[in-house]
């Protein structure tokens, strides 16, 4: 699956460091140095806040889409956007503007250029390609075959897109005009033509290939926000079947099993790459959420303890492991891009599989950042926070940042701070309905 199951492709930047002042001359917050004498507090701050730029001075300037990485050296250039990482940048945004780094009006704006972008670029049966021209709105092929609807994507669009939406309320012109527009972008997702007549959900449709990709999603990964949104939908819902008979379905959905003394209800055994766990609940607020196959905070929390203890246990005897130093997702490595995980482990920590754990393991992600930032930070840290990744047994430390790695730190240590994007996101009315719909039940669903 691309990136994720596992496996999207794959700075030149020059690394600076921390954010002294903010300046919104420009659309541009400015650094000057990195910190060393800072409180926990004061550090989640800094990251957040450094890693938002990505988001805000990287974005593209015509679309204000996240371009898909930093780096121009994997096969494309500045011009690719990223559908799902431009979701997460818009989390990102409202972080941004709950902590006042950028003022409300501006950001507001922002958005509303974006879904105007959105208005007029490439869409097949309302959803979104994997990658686009941030100019031109056109589809940049992610293969081949895989030259047209992406689902996955664009459910990850359609999370950040909603809680902007329940966050960018108020009745003036821009924010009226971003509502507007956005809803019936939302209305116009036909999630049930990518059933293919089936019951269950297809990742990929294209209007010259068809249905050629042929990959029906089953669970347990990070594609568990796709089917609440397409439950969700107003206009094309699906039937409670796709979930159950579909998503429910496979080889690799119920475990339950221990690993470190920590039982896993579903998935892979050892739980599979971190980012399962992250994705889907960036705004899927995980605390009490429950249907008849798994406690999701168990499920998560689990996970990233079965992560962590790996990376200490260090079976393999990988250079730095240890409590300080852990957290293995996908991510650029040495030689390329790999999903990693306790079952496919080659010696490559990502910070963003620690730091977006944040919600599910405070204690352990506060001692991995602390160490990322105060022991390895003239190596990981630079313009936009941490680089992607690094591999100390080889010597290696990436200079490149993606959006899809970057997003989820903003947001997820957000969550774990004030819960606001879980907040936002379980507000809409749709959501709740639609998560009803196939038998879930949190503190959130009004009967």
């Amino acid at each position: 699956m691309k990136r994720y199951l596992p496996l999207l492709f794959i700075c030149t930047c020059v690394l600076l460091s921390c954010v002294h002042a903010q300046q919104e001359k420009d659309n541009t917050i400015y650094i000057t140095d990195r910190p060393k004498n800072l409180s926990d507090s004061a550090l989640l701050e800094l990251v957040q806040k450094q890693t938002f730029r990505y988001f805000w001075d990287f974005a593209h300037p015509v679309s204000n889409m996240a371009r898909e990485r930093s780096n121009t050296d994997a096969g494309y250039g500045h011009e690719t956007v990223t559908v799902g990482g431009t979701g997460f940048g818009i989390m990102s945004v409202i972080v941004a503007t709950e902590r006042g780094w950028i003022a409300r009006d501006t950001a507001a704006r922002f958005l509303l250029k974006m879904v105007n972008f959105l208005l007029k670029a490439n869409s097949y049966h309302g959803v979104f390609p994997h990658w686009m021209d941030g100019a031109t709105g056109k589809t940049i092929p992610f293969s081949r075959k895989d030259d047209g609807a992406d689902l996955v994507e664009t459910a990850y669009l359609f999370q950040g897109l909603l809680c902007a939406r329940q966050y960018f309320n108020r009745d003036n012109p821009v924010e009226n005009s971003f509502r507007g527009k956005l809803n019936w972008l939302w209305s116009g997702i036909e999630w049930n033509w990518f059933t293919h007549e089936q019951e269950v959900l297809f990742w990929h449709w294209s209007p010259n290939n068809g249905w050629a990709m042929n990959f029906p999603v089953r669970g347990f990964n990070e594609c568990l926000i796709m089917y609440v949104l397409a439950s969700a939908g107003e206009e094309y819902p699906v039937s409670a079947n796709v979930y159950h008979r579909g998503w429910a379905q496979s080889s690799f959905f119920k475990n339950g099993k221990q690993f470190y003394g920590h039982r896993l209800p579903l998935g892979f055994d050892y739980g599979g790459p971190l980012f399962f766990s992250q994705y889907s609940f960036l705004g899927l607020d995980p605390c009490g959420l429950k249907d008849e196959y798994a406690d999701y905070w168990e499920q998560n929390r689990n996970h990233t303890l079965i992560n962590h203890d790996y990376c200490v246990d260090n079976p393999k005897k990988f250079k730095g492991y240890g409590e300080n130093c852990w957290g293995l997702t996908a991510s650029d490595t040495w030689d390329g891009y790999n999903a990693f995980s306790p079952t496919n482990d080659e010696g490559t920590i990502t910070p963003t599989a620690a730091l977006s754990a944040f919600p599910y393991t405070p204690e352990y992600s506060m001692k991995a950042l602390k160490h990322f930032y105060f022991d390895l930070g003239d190596k990981i840290w630079g313009e936009y926070g941490f680089v992607d990744a690094f591999n100390e047994s080889k010597n290696w430390y990436a200079k490149s940042y993606l959006a899809i790695d970057q997003g989820p730190i903003v947001s997820m240590i957000e969550n774990y701070r004030t819960g606001l994007l879980w907040k936002l996101f379980m507000s809409c009315p749709e959501i709740q309905q639609g998560l009803k719909r196939f038998g879930f039940s949190s503190p959130w669903i009004k009967n």
